[in-house]
């Protein structure tokens, strides 16, 4: 029995996750649209590589990825390209990205593919590049490009893999939906991790709230020397650091990444997407999303298309919009609401929630900071949140970052027992944002200043160049008038000198004939 150990803080919302659990994963209906945003990651957006009217069928490339950090997208339907734009997508700010937007001809057929693969027979190397070419990204957090994290580290042995599996987040049970129905699937990519990664061991850590995924994880293991950790229910558990502190003891450095201290962590949903990837030549062009909340009247959980709009999520779990007081993608603690359901599902997303008004209540009006110190016992990185907010509120950006305003992992923790009802989390992103923008700035900055600099340095040496050849060519005229000088003078001296010096000619007259003349 592997020792369970605790991390500081931490809060015990309400679960809300049986609502979703009472029936299978359904397959959800293909849209009439899909529209498919190139950046659903972390890293450069993927360069599109059809046209409009271009027909392509499932699983085909449609977006290549750029540069290391980035991952394609892929066709998750057979159909025609209608549009390459810029449209909204599910973000915070309800901000535009270029998306590729894909009309279904319903026939869903797919390009041709490999039946099944036998990953023991293939390099490293080799399976590495299948999971960057069918756009494996992280699916339970930020969406890091899978691809990288399965390089091991130079300088340190990957020692422990952890599969997360917490889903600590109330509402949401795609993850849990998955280690039910696709057991299997999920060991098996999480084999693959280990054939790649070479760990001492392999722990899969989850919450103790779902007992039926835990039953089928140690059924399906058998003699596997995959360790099923149950930890205890504490919101965030399933953030990274905080999972690693509770099956490690062992914390991830400032500034550091778990490969520091020899750990790898993947979600559950990654390593059964890296399975599909590996062995059944399937690309990522679907996941499972959870719908949930009041405002459906048929809650569970879907296998939908990447892309597929949020609105037809919602209608094929009987959406009332009049029982509906919010929409939020993500979970409560750390989603986002939304306005337009239009909007696409992407890699990233987890749970739709539909909330009524006394489900989630709204925010009330923010009051005073009355220091109660709330906030600071259920940080889980041991921060001091009030400070950061007085200096995320007055803009003291220096002092944030001294007090270790990068180190927020923006949980939500502390907004969730704020008596104030102060959104501390909205503060600690706005300043991160400045300090960012301002990091960029001052790059941009630095950079014109050099250009500028090289380009002074580079007029003051091409100057001196031209004055040092300005000044040889001057020297060469010199020279060379000097030496025409001398030439002419020495002509001028040799002429005279011949001159002196020639003999000179005697001059004869015609002889006089004399002739007798008589005298007069």
């Amino acid at each position: 029995m592997r020792k369970i150990w605790d991390f500081p803080g931490g809060v015990h919302p309400a679960d809300n996750k049986t609502q979703s659990t009472g029936q299978a994963i359904k397959p959800a209906p293909i849209p009439p649209l899909l529209v498919l945003p190139v950046s659903q990651h972390i890293g450069n957006p993927a360069q599109p590589i059809v046209t409009i009217g271009q027909t392509v069928l499932k699983g085909e490339k449609i977006a290549e990825a750029v540069g290391p950090v980035s991952v394609p997208v892929h066709a998750p339907t057979s159909g025609v390209v209608c549009d390459i734009k810029q449209q909204v997508i599910a973000h915070p700010s309800g901000m535009t990205d270029l998306c590729i937007s894909i009309q279904p001809d319903g026939e869903d057929s797919w390009i041709e593919r490999i039946s099944e693969r036998d990953y023991h027979a293939m390099s490293h190397e080799q399976i590495r590049e299948i999971v960057r070419d069918k756009g494996i990204a992280g699916m339970g957090g930020a969406g890091y490009p899978t691809e990288i994290k399965l390089h091991p580290p130079r300088h340190t042995k990957v020692h422990t893999l952890i599969i997360n599996a917490a889903e600590c987040e109330p509402y949401i049970t795609a993850d849990d939906m998955l280690l039910r129905e696709r057991t299997k699937a999920v060991l098996a990519g999480v084999e693959i991790l280990i054939f790649l990664l070479e760990p001492k061991e392999c722990v899969i850590g989850i919450e103790d709230n779902k007992p039926e995924a835990i039953a089928a994880l140690l059924e399906a293991k058998k003699d596997s020397q995959i360790e099923i950790a149950v930890v205890p229910t504490k919101y965030p558990s399933g953030g990274e650091k905080q999972l690693i502190k509770l099956l490690t003891n062992l914390e991830v450095p400032k500034g550091g990444i778990p490969a520091d201290i020899g750990i790898v962590c993947q979600n559950a949903g990654t390593a059964a997407a890296i399975y599909d990837a590996v062995v059944l030549d399937k690309p990522l062009i679907s996941r499972i999303v959870t719908v949930t909340g009041q405002g459906v009247t048929e809650p569970r959980n879907f296998n939908s298309m990447i892309g597929t709009p949020v609105g037809d999520l919602l209608n094929a779990a009987g959406y009332q919009e009049s029982a509906t007081e919010r929409l939020i993608i993500g979970g409560p603690m750390m989603g986002f609401a939304i306005d337009d359901v239009q909007v696409p599902i992407v890699k990233t997303t987890n749970c739709i929630i539909a909330a009524s008004q006394a489900e989630i209540p709204s925010a009330r009006p923010e009051q005073a900071c009355i220091r109660c110190g709330y906030c600071v016992d259920a940080c889980p990185m041991e921060l001091l949140p009030q400070q950061l907010f007085w200096f995320s509120k007055n803009k003291e950006l220096d002092k944030a970052e001294l007090f270790n305003l990068q180190d927020c992992i923006e949980c939500g923790a502390c907004s969730y027992v704020c008596p104030s009802s102060i959104p501390l989390v909205q503060y600690f992103r706005f300043a991160k944002g400045e300090i960012r923008q301002l990091s960029i700035d001052k790059a941009k900055s630095d950079k014109a200043r050099l250009r500028f600099e090289f380009r002074q340095q580079r007029l003051a040496r091409e100057a001196a160049e031209k004055e040092t050849k300005r000044k040889a060519r001057a020297a060469a005229a010199a020279k060379a008038q000097a030496a025409k000088r001398k030439a002419e003078a020495a002509a001028k001296a040799a002429t005279e000198t011949e001159v002196t010096t020639e003999p000179k000619t005697k001059t004869q007259t015609n002889p006089v004939t004399t002739t007798n003349r008589p005298p007069n």
